[in-house]
């Protein structure tokens, strides 16, 4: 299938010595993305905000790979406050309006620390671009 590949955000990054997300072959798999400011890299002051920085890297992620968020099968997010799903519902439903075509979605209770008040991690399947072989498809 091939050799997995770290993949960074432009605007993104963990404190931690870990990619934005891992891709092998056609699979993407993201660590956490949280609601950092891709301009400034600092935290977010509140809930609205966080999520709609996740969503806007989960978009940028996805078309950085060659995707889209029609790609994505899973998402979960771990929330501070499982009282914040309006937030995560009003961006759920702009990115996906659809009701008949959504990824799966878990939403959990979390502890997390340095202000994030939401988590998200994904899986999507990428395809490979028409004629790309499948190393070439890795980048």
């Amino acid at each position: 299938m091939g050799t997995r590949t770290s993949v960074d955000l432009p605007g993104f990054r963990h404190a931690n010595p870990i990619p934005a997300a891992s891709r092998i072959g056609p699979f993407v798999a993201t660590g956490a993305i949280t609601g950092r400011d891709p301009v400034t890299g600092e935290m977010a002051p509140d809930a609205d905000q966080q999520f709609t920085h996740v969503f806007a890297h989960v978009r940028t992620l996805m078309a950085q790979l060659g995707g889209t968020t029609n790609d994505i099968l899973k998402m979960t997010f771990h929330l501070a406050d499982p009282d914040d799903r309006e937030a995560l519902n009003r961006e759920w439903l702009a990115m996906f309006p659809d009701p008949a075509s959504r990824p799966a979605r878990q939403a959990v209770a979390a502890r997390l620390d340095r202000g994030a008040v939401v988590h998200c991690d994904l899986l999507a399947v990428i395809p490979a671009p028409d004629g790309a072989s499948p190393e070439e498809a890795r980048r």
